[in-house]
C-alpha cells in the first residue's frame, strides 16, 4: 500500500510538470528570450532533476539495482550538460549552436550507460538459448527498424550536403544509436521478466518518448530549421521527467508491484511474436521504397537480409530448445509420477466443486479403494457425516478468502471400502480453481492419543475415574446446583485391611479386591453419582441427588455394608472392612477444599476405630493445621545441612554407557542412615507442599555436582525431576538461568523432567514455561509418561527433547502383551517426534533387550545401579559401563534405604 502512495504522489507531480511544459511551448513562452531560456536550460533541469533522482535511489539499493539506477543517473547528467552547452551558445552568447560542438559529445554519450543501466533493471536470461534468443532478438528489432527508418527518412539524410560529411555523419548517429538502445532493451524485455517491472516500463517509456523526439529532430536539425523553445522540445522534456519519476515506481523496499497475470502472458505473446513483428517491420521498409517509385537501396537490402537470416536462426534454435524442454518437461513428469505412486500419502485433487480429478495408487492400500473408482465422485460421499459439514466451511474459506495461508490441514474420518471410518489428517494446497490433498491414516495415532486420555482420567486397575476426573465432576456439580445447601457430599472410603491381605496373597489378590470392591460401589451409588478411585486402596463418591445428611448417611452406611461382606477370590474367602469420611458443600466452597474435608473425616474414622463412618467437622480441619504446623519445625530440621543428594545412572541400552545420572534427594537421620522417599515425604508435609528455598538448594547442589564432574574429565549431564505446578511457578525461569549463569554450566548438561500431568487452564501456563526454558538452552523432559493427564495436542506443542517411560509400563513389558505392545506404540510414537526415550525402572536384563530392541535408546533401574553417591557415581565413570548386573546402591554408613524399587521410587526435588 505504501508503494502504491509513493507511486500515485510521483506522477501526480511529473504529468502535471509534462502538461505545463507543453502548453507553454505550444505558446511560445511569450517572447523569444524566454522560449529560448525554457528550451535550453529548461531541458538542462529537468535532466538534472532525473539525475539527482536516480542516483538517490541508488544510494538506497545495492548490487545490480543500485548500479543500474547510478548509470541511468549519469546518462541523464550528460543530458543536462548537453541542454547547458546548448543554452550557453544560444541564450548567453546569442550564438548558434556549433554543429558538431560540444554539446554532441555529451548527447551522443548519453546511450551507452543508459544501455547498460536498464540492462541491468531487467532479469538476465536463464541458460545459453535463452542468451541466444536475447541477442537475435535484438537484432531483428534493430536491423527492421533501421531498414525502416532507411527507408523512410535516414537514406534522404545521409545524401545530403556531402561537403560537411561529419554533420551527416553526426545527425545520422543519433537515430542509429536510439534505434541499437531501444532493440537491446526490448529484445530482453520481451525474453525475460522484470525483476522491477514498473520501474522498468515506466523508464522504457521515457526513452521511446526521447527516441521520437530525436527522429522528429533528425531532419530540421541538419537543414537548420530547428529552434529551442519549440513544441518538439515537450518530448524531451517528458522524457526527462518521466526518467526522475522511474526510480520511484517500485516499492519502497525495491521489490516489484504485484502484477496481475494477464501481464505476464501478454509479454510471453510479444516475446513469441518478436520474429514476425520484425519481419514485418522490415517488409514494410522494402515496400516503402517501391511504393514510393524509388529502387530498393542496397542498404536496406542488405538490412533486410540480414534481418532474415537471423530470423531463420533464432527460430532454429527456439525449436531447438524447445525440443529439451519438451525432454526435461517428460523426465520431471516422471519423476513426479514416481514420487506420487511411492507415497505412503493418499494424493487426491479435487475440482472446486469437490468432485475427485485424480487419486494417487496408494488409496488402494489405506482405504481399500482402485483410484478408478473414486475418480469423478465427490469427495463429501467419503467424508463421515458427523465431519461433513465442518470440512466443507473450512475449505470453502480457506479457498475463498484472499488472506488465508497457502495451506492448511483438515482431520476427519473417511469411509474405507469395508464401510469403516479411518481418522485422516490431511494437508491442503491449492491447485488451481480447486485443492490437491495429502492424506495419511491416523487411526493408530487417535486410539493412542483417545486410550491415553482416557487413561489420564481414569484408574487403569478399576477403569473408575481418578483424582482428576472426580475434582472436575465435583467443579461441574457444585456450578450447577450452586444455591442450594448442602448442594452435593463427597465421601472418602478407604478398606481396613487391605494390606494384610495384600501382603499375604499377593499383588494379584489385592488387585482382584480392589476390582470387586470397585464394582460394589458402582452398583450400591445412586444413579448419577460418581464413584472414583485415588490408588491404593483408597475410593471416593460424588452424591449429586439428595444430599440431606439424614440420605447421604444412609447411603455410606449401604457403602460400608457393602464393602465389608466377604470376598470371593481364587476360591477363598476374604474379609475387608472400610472407613468413610463424609463431608458436605457449603457457600463457595472450592471443589479441592470438599475433598480434603471428607479425607480429613475419613482419617478421623479410622483413628476412631476403623470400620465406621464420620462426618467432617471444623475441629478437623483446626487439628490438621497443627499437624503441619509440627511438620513444619520438622521440615526446618532439614535444612540443618541434613540433605543429602543421589545419583541413579541413567545408562546407553546398546552401549551400557553412561548418559546422565537423576539427582534423588535424601535425608540423613542423627545416626546418619538415609531416610527413604515414604519418611521423607511424610516429615515434609506430602509430595504436594510446596518447598521453594528447598528447590533452589537442590538446584545448585545438582548443578556444582555436574561441574566438578566435567572438571575431572567426565562430559555427562545431570537431570533433575519437578512437578509441572513447580515448573509454572513465578520466578522459576529465573532462579534457573541465575544458577546456570553462576555455575559457567553448559544449559544442555542440565535436564529437567516434567512431572506429566498437563491439562486444561494449567497447559498454556505450563508451555510458556518450558518454551522459556528451551530458549536457556536446558535439555526438558516429560516424566513418567503414559500415566499422567497430558494430551498428544500438548505434547507436539511442547519443546521436549526426552520422554521418560513410567515404569509401570517397563515392569510389565515381555509378560503382559497388551502393556507391551502399548509400550511399543509410545516408543514409535517419541521416536516420530524426534525424541529420546528413557525407560524407568529396568530391573531385568529381559526388559532391557525388549525395550532395546522397540528403538528405545536409554533405560534406568536397579538392572544397573540404584541411587549414588558421589564417589560411587566416580567409580561407575571410570568404569565406562554399566553390564546387566545390578548395581547395589551406596548409601553411606547407613543400612540400605530399600532392597529393590519402590512402587513410588524416591522424593523428586521439587522448586
Amino acid at each position: 500500500m505504501s508503494g502504491f502512495r509513493t507511486r500515485r504522489r510521483v506522477l501526480s507531480a511529473a504529468v502535471p510538470l509534462c502538461v505545463a511544459y507543453t502548453i507553454g511551448a505550444l505558446l511560445g513562452w511569450g517572447s523569444p528570450t524566454v522560449s529560448l531560456t525554457m528550451g535550453d536550460f529548461g531541458l538542462a533541469a529537468a535532466a538534472a532533476a532525473a539525475a539527482v533522482s536516480c542516483l538517490v535511489r541508488a544510494a538506497q539499493l545495492r548490487g545490480r539495482a543500485g548500479l543500474s539506477w547510478a548509470l541511468l543517473g549519469l546518462s541523464a547528467c550528460m543530458v543536462a550538460v548537453g541542454n547547458g552547452i546548448w543554452g550557453w551558445y544560444e541564450v548567453v552568447l546569442g550564438q548558434d549552436v556549433p554543429t558538431p560542438g560540444p554539446a554532441d559529445w555529451f548527447f551522443l554519450f548519453f546511450a551507452p550507460p543508459a544501455i547498460i543501466g536498464l540492462l541491468l533493471i531487467a532479469q538476465r536470461p536463464k541458460n545459453a538459448a535463452a542468451w541466444a534468443c536475447m541477442v537475435l532478438d535484438g537484432w531483428l528489432i534493430a536491423g527492421s527498424l533501421f531498414t525502416l527508418g532507411w527507408s523512410m527518412a535516414l537514406a534522404r539524410s545521409a545524401t545530403g550536403d556531402r561537403s560537411d560529411a561529419l554533420k551527416i555523419a553526426l545527425t545520422l548517429a543519433y537515430p542509429v544509436m536510439d534505434i541499437l538502445l531501444v532493440s537491446m532493451v526490448l529484445g530482453l524485455r520481451f525474453r525475460a521478466g522484470s525483476a522491477d517491472r514498473a520501474a522498468l516500463n515506466v523508464a522504457l517509456v521515457a526513452l521511446a518518448v526521447t527516441v521520437v523526439s530525436d527522429a522528429l529532430w533528425t531532419t530540421p536539425g541538419l537543414h537548420g530549421g530547428y529552434r529551442s523553445g519549440e513544441l518538439l522540445d515537450a518530448g524531451w522534456f517528458a522524457g526527462s521527467i518521466l526518467l526522475a519519476a522511474a526510480p520511484w515506481m517500485g516499492d519502497a523496499d525495491g521489490t516489484p508491484p504485484a502484477q496481475p497475470g494477464g501481464g505476464h502472458r501478454t509479454f510471453s505473446m510479444l516475446s513469441a511474436l518478436t520474429p514476425y513483428i520484425a519481419a514485418a517491420v522490415c517488409t514494410a521498409g522494402v515496400l516503402g521504397d517501391a511504393v514510393a517509385g524509388r529502387a530498393v537501396d542496397p542498404v536496406v537490402l542488405v538490412a533486410g537480409g540480414s534481418v532474415l537470416v537471423v530470423l531463420v536462426l533464432r527460430q532454429g534454435i527456439t525449436l531447438v530448445d524447445n525440443v529439451f524442454m519438451a525432454q526435461e518437461l517428460a523426465v520431471k513428469e516422471s519423476h513426479f509420477r514416481s514420487v506420487v505412486q511411492g507415497s505412503s500419502d493418499v494424493i487426491m485433487i479435487a475440482a472446486k466443486d469437490g468432485v475427485l480429478q485424480y487419486v494417487s495408487h496408494a488409496v488402494r492400500r489405506v482405504y481399500g479403494f482402485e483410484p478408478e473408482e473414486l475418480v469423478g465422485t465427490r469427495l463429501d460421499l467419503l467424508i463421515h457425516p458427523e465431519d461433513g459439514s465442518r470440512v466443507q466451511r473450512d475449505l470453502r474459506r480457506f479457498l475463498d478468502e484472499a488472506g488465508s495461508p497457502a495451506m492448511t490441514r483438515i482431520e476427519c474420518r473417511i469411509r474405507s471400502a469395508a464401510g469403516a471410518w479411518l481418522h485422516t489428517e490431511s494437508a491442503v494446497n491449492r491447485y488451481g480453481d480447486g485443492i490437491i490433498l495429502n492424506s495419511r491414516d491416523v487411526t493408530d495415532r487417535v486410539k493412542l492419543q483417545t486410550q491415553l486420555e482416557h487413561d489420564a482420567f481414569h484408574d487403569r486397575l478399576t477403569d473408575l475415574p481418578n483424582r482428576a476426573l472426580f475434582e472436575d465432576r465435583i467443579q461441574h456439580a457444585l456450578a450447577q446446583r450452586r444455591g442450594v445447601t448442602p448442594t452435593i457430599a463427597v465421601l472418602f472410603l478407604d478398606l481396613d485391611g487391605f494390606k494384610a491381605v495384600n501382603d499375604a496373597g499377593g499383588h494379584a489378590v489385592g488387585d482382584e479386591l480392589l476390582v470387586q470392591a470397585a464394582r460394589r460401589l458402582e452398583n450400591a451409588v445412586r444413579v448419577g453419582d460418581t464413584v472414583a478411585r485415588f490408588g491404593g486402596d483408597e475410593f471416593a463418591a460424588l452424591l449429586v441427588g439428595d444430599a440431606s445428611p439424614r440420605a447421604i448417611r444412609e447411603v455410606a452406611e449401604r457403602l460400608l455394608a457393602t464393602l465389608s461382606a466377604p470376598y470371593r477370590i481364587n476360591g477363598q474367602e476374604v474379609r475387608v472392612a472400610a472407613s468413610i469420611g463424609i463431608a458436605f458443600s457449603a457457600p463457595d466452597i472450592e471443589p479441592a477444599d470438599l475433598m480434603r474435608n471428607a479425607d480429613l473425616a475419613m482419617y478421623r474414622a479410622k483413628s476412631g476405630g476403623k470400620g465406621r463412618v464420620e462426618v467432617y467437622a471444623p475441629q478437623m480441619h483446626v487439628d490438621a493445621v497443627r499437624r503441619v504446623e509440627r511438620a513444619a519445625r520438622q521440615r526446618r530440621a532439614l535444612h540443618e545441612k541434613r540433605l543429602t543428594v543421589l545419583y541413579q545412572p541413567v545408562v546407553d541400552l546398546a552401549t551400557g554407557r553412561v548418559r546422565e545420572v537423576e539427582a534423588l534427594l535424601r535425608r540423613r537421620d542423627d545416626r546418619g542412615a538415609l531416610v527413604g522417599a515414604a519418611e521423607f515425604i511424610r516429615l515434609s508435609g506430602g509430595a504436594d507442599a510446596p518447598m521453594p528455598p528447598l528447590g533452589r538448594w537442590v538446584l545448585e547442589e545438582v548443578v556444582d555436582q555436574a561441574v566438578r564432574w566435567r572438571a575431572a574429565g567426565h562430559e555427562i549431564g545431570a537431570g533433575l525431576s519437578l512437578p509441572a505446578r513447580q515448573v509454572t511457578g513465578p520466578g522459576f525461569v529465573d532462579v534457573v538461568d541465575s544458577v546456570l549463569r553462576r555455575s559457567a554450566l553448559p544449559p544442555q548438561a542440565l535436564t529437567l523432567e516434567i512431572t506429566e500431568n498437563v491439562r486444561g487452564e494449567n497447559a498454556d501456563a505450563l508451555i510458556d514455561s518450558i518454551v522459556a526454558l528451551k530458549r536457556l538452552g536446558v535439555r526438558l523432559s516429560v516424566d513418567d509418561f503414559g500415566t499422567g493427564q497430558s494430551s498428544l495436542a500438548y505434547l507436539r506443542r511442547m519443546p521436549i527433547d526426552t520422554l521418560k517411560i513410567d515404569r509401570s509400563f517397563v515392569a510389565e513389558v515381555g509378560s503382559c502383551p497388551h502393556l507391551t505392545a502399548l509400550t511399543s506404540t509410545i516408543v514409535r510414537l517419541g521416536l516420530d517426534l524426534g525424541l529420546t526415550l528413557v525407560a524407568a525402572g529396568v530391573e531385568t536384563p529381559n526388559q532391557a533387550v525388549i525395550l532395546r530392541d522397540m528403538g528405545c535408546q536409554r533405560g534406568q533401574g536397579f538392572l544397573y545401579s540404584g541411587p549414588l553417591e558421589e564417589d560411587g557415581v566416580l567409580q561407575v565413570l571410570d568404569r565406562g559401563r554399566l553390564g546387566g548386573e545390578p548395581e547395589q546402591p551406596a548409601l553411606g554408613p547407613a543400612e540400605p534405604v530399600e532392597e529393590r524399587p519402590p512402587a513410588v521410587p524416591v522424593q523428586r526435588p521439587q522448586m
